[in-house]
Order: C-alpha cells, then sequence, then structure tokens
C-alpha cells in the first residue's frame, strides 16, 4: 500500500476537506500491517473502495420564518459504506456543518457501526441551519422542508438517522412527523425518538454511559478503577451529561464542564442537583457555562481556555472535533493523567493522539469509546421490530455487554509486544477487517 500516493490522490478529489482526510490517514497508517499480511485486501482494491462513500446527496432546504421571510440552507446525507448493513447514522444541525465534515463524520461511523457487532453501515447527514435562537415553529417548519427530500433517500431497510449536534428529540419528531405522512408508513426509520412512540429507554445519555464503561475497561487492564478518580469533561450537551451521570453512580468525581466561552472548574465535584442544572443551562440555549458560577458560587470559570489544564486521573473529552491539540494533551501527561476516553468524535488532534500513544497512557479513539450511543440505537430498531420497548435496565446491560465487546476487540488487534494496549490500532483493524471482508464476500458492485 503506497500510502503517500493514496493520501496525495485522495486530497486532489477532495480540496479543502481536512478533517476527512485526518480520518482518513489515521485509519490507513494504522492498518498497513494487515494490508501486507492479507494480499486479498489489495487484490480487491479494498483501500480505493472504502475511502470514497457510495453516495452523497445535497439538496437546497426552503423555509419560511416566523417573520415570513423565505431562508434556504443546505443539507447533506453521505451513505458511506452498508457492507454489513443498512446505513446508519446521525443528523447534524450546525453553521460548521461541510460536505467534509459529513464525509469525515460517515467515515468513522462506518468503522464505529462495525466495531457495536450489529449489522449497521456507516452514514452522517446534516445542514448548515442554525437550531440556536429559533422558535419551535421554524424548527419545525425546516424540518418538515429538510424531510420533503431526504425522505427518498432513508427507510428502516436503507438508511437509518438519528440524532447529532443540534438534532435532539425535538427535531427528531418533527422529521419523523414528516417522513410518516410522506411515506404513510410508521416503520420506526429515525432513532432517538420519544419514548411515548418507538424511543428507547437511556438513549440520550447512552453515548457518554458507554463512554465511561470503556474507560472502565482500560482502567482494569491496569488493575485500576474509575472509583476514587478525578475526572476532567469537556462540552456540556449529552454525551457530557451522560458522562458525567455515570462517572458519578461508579464513584468518582468529575470537576469541569465546557463550552464555547470557556470552561468551570468545580473543586466540591459535579453531582446531584448540579448535573440537573445541566440540562436547565443547555435548554437555555445561551450555549455557555459561565451562568454555572452564577448559580455554585465555590466553582471558577476561566474565559476562553479549555479544561485540560486542570490535574485529573481521567480525562473525557465530550465536545467536538480536534477540541485537545498537542499543548493540552502534554498539559494532562505533566500532570499525571492515566486515561483519555474520547465522547465527541475525533476531539484530539494527531499531535495530540502521537503524545498520547508515546507516553503509553490509556487513550482510547472515539469510534470506539463513543460507540454506546450508535449501539443503543441499533438496540432501538430491535425494539422497533419487535415491536416492544425493554426496561432501562436490560438496556443499559446490553449497553454496557456491547463495549465490553468492542475493547475486548481492541485488545485483540491493538496489543502491542510489551503489553501496551494501542487502541486506536485495534479499533481501526477491528473494524476495517469486518468491513472489507464483508465487502470482499460480495463481490463488485
Amino acid at each position: 500500500m503506497d500510502l503517500e500516493k493514496i493520501m496525495a490522490d485522495l486530497e486532489k478529489k477532495n480540496p479543502g476537506q481536512p478533517e476527512f482526510l485526518q480520518a482518513v490517514k489515521e485509519v490507513l497508517e494504522t492498518i498497513e500491517d494487515v494490508i501486507k499480511e492479507n494480499p486479498k485486501y489489495e487484490a480487491n482494491n479494498i483501500i480505493e473502495r472504502i475511502i470514497e462513500p457510495d453516495r452523497v446527496i445535497s439538496f437546497k432546504v426552503e423555509w419560511l420564518d416566523d417573520k415570513g421571510k423565505v431562508n434556504v440552507n443546505r443539507a447533506y446525507r453521505v451513505q458511506f459504506n452498508n457492507a454489513i448493513g443498512p446505513y446508519k447514522g446521525g443528523m447534524r444541525f450546525h453553521p460548521s456543518v461541510t460536505l467534509g465534515s459529513l464525509k469525515f463524520l460517515g467515515f468513522e461511523q462506518t468503522f464505529k457501526n462495525a466495531l457495536t457487532t450489529l449489522p449497521m453501515g456507516g452514514a452522517k447527514g446534516g445542514s448548515d441551519f442554525n437550531p440556536k435562537g429559533k422558535s419551535n415553529a421554524e424548527i419545525m417548519r425546516f424540518c418538515h422542508a429538510l424531510m420533503t427530500e431526504l425522505y427518498k433517500y432513508v427507510g428502516p431497510d436503507t438508511d437509518i438517522p438519528a440524532g447529532d449536534i443540534g438534532v435532539g428529540g425535538r427535531e427528531i419528531g418533527y422529521m419523523y412527523g414528516m417522513y410518516k405522512k410522506l411515506t404513510n408508513t410508521h416503520n420506526g426509520v429515525f432513532t432517538g425518538k420519544g419514548r411515548n412512540w418507538g424511543g428507547s429507554l437511556i438513549r440520550p445519555e447512552a453515548t457518554g454511559f458507554g463512554n465511561v464503561y470503556f474507560a472502565e475497561e482500560m482502567l482494569k487492564t491496569r488493575g485500576e478503577s474509575i472509583k476514587g478518580k478525578i475526572v476532567a469533561v469537556s462540552g456540556f450537551g449529552n454525551v457530557s451529561w451522560g458522562s458525567i451521570i455515570k462517572a458519578n453512580q461508579l464513584g468518582a468525581k468529575v470537576v469541569t464542564i465546557s463550552g464555547p466561552d470557556g470552561y468551570v472548574y468545580d473543586p466540591d465535584g459535579i453531582s446531584g442537583e448540579k448535573i440537573d442544572y445541566l440540562l436547565d443551562l443547555r435548554a437555555s440555549n445561551q450555549d455557555i457555562v459561565k451562568p454555572y458560577t452564577y448559580e455554585f458560587p465555590n466553582a471558577q470559570f476561566f474565559e476562553g481556555k479549555r479544561p485540560w489544564e486542570v490535574k485529573c486521573d481521567v480525562a473525557l473529552p465530550c465536545a467536538i472535533q480536534n477540541e485537545l491539540n498537542a499543548e493540552d494533551a502534554q498539559n494532562l501527561v505533566n500532570n499525571g493523567v492515566m486515561c483519555v476516553s474520547e465522547g465527541a468524535n475525533m476531539p484530539c488532534t494527531p499531535e495530540a493522539m502521537e503524545i498520547f500513544l508515546k507516553a503509553k497512557i490509556l487513550y482510547a479513539p472515539g469510534k470506539a469509546s463513543n460507540a454506546g450511543g450508535v449501539a443503543t440505537s441499533g438496540l432501538e430498531q430491535t425494539q422497533n421490530a419487535m415491536k416492544l420497548n425493554w426496561t432501562a435496565e436490560e438496556v443499559e446491560e446490553k449497553l454496557r455487554q456491547i463495549m465490553i465487546n468492542i475493547h475486548e476487540a481492541c485488545v485483540k488487534y491493538g496489543k502491542e509486544e510489551d503489553g501496551y494496549v494501542n487502541y486506536v490500532k485495534g479499533a481501526n483493524v477491528a473494524g476495517f477487517i469486518k468491513v472489507a471482508d464483508a465487502m470482499i464476500d460480495q463481490g463488485v458492485i
């Protein structure tokens, strides 16, 4: 495999898409040995096939705001790979959404979904629409307008969208309502639905829960537990919220949250009513965390900074891609961090990742450690298909076992001669083999 040539060709085809190129390079660098040891992958040109999405759907969305003004946004659905099952991945509503960012997310989703062991392919979609500051009526009109086009390309056996940044239960409800009307079906094609119309218990918390379960499994390899550990968390959305809840339940002390305005350090720990307050803070639509210090005066706010300068045992980056850079990584290592488990998609830069791996700390990439969200979406699909609802305890036990299985796969393919587990390599190799072998089995189609 000529990595330099592949990346050069990919960059020519995908100019201005750094996140997508970064994600592809990270995977290809870690699977070189597998390619060399298995000539069938080169014989079937798997690399060139697996880095190209099956299709990219792009369309405009025209909608009326409350003043009667016509607005236009751009929307996409990137259906990346369905070798092991129907396309599956979230929809993101945020001004930063671009085709490149969605291709990166769809590519990552392909391997993440493969790691869950559930039959799900990889996809991602979204729009540069910003729900912040919009009324419920405006969000409903936008979602309905978007679905008049998107409904043609999704279905329970084709492509199953879910939520993501800017897309929660409200947006899922509006989109599914229009899908149901246009198709005259009630087939549960979206996941992340309301609990009273097909949604699964613990779905909003699932990504965070799974992230902490994965961190716990990593710590066990060194005879440690998350109990009693100091934990730094970034973000304050669903993933952060779920991570904080589960870390507390397992006996850890969470001391940070963050937003675009900076981070909050709470030496007393974020637990109890403080976790509940996060929901109020998020619902305020201000997208800032400083008000936390007004409610809880012992906490400190650090404007324009990230929480990775705080001394901690475990770091859970749960905000957005490339939020943790080389300087942050070195700060964490210098302060004695034991474990970094990604709750967001690719929140660590390549330079940060290199520092963690060189220091031989426990480091999990998002495609492994944050797979709990899509895994629980898969469990929601199963419940919909069976026309039943599992209890929260049943769903969580299945989620925990899936995270244990993902950890075992990472150890199997990532353990090095000195005993150190390179979870980046383990996750990439395990996901790649499953998808690539399925592609070979199905031939060129």
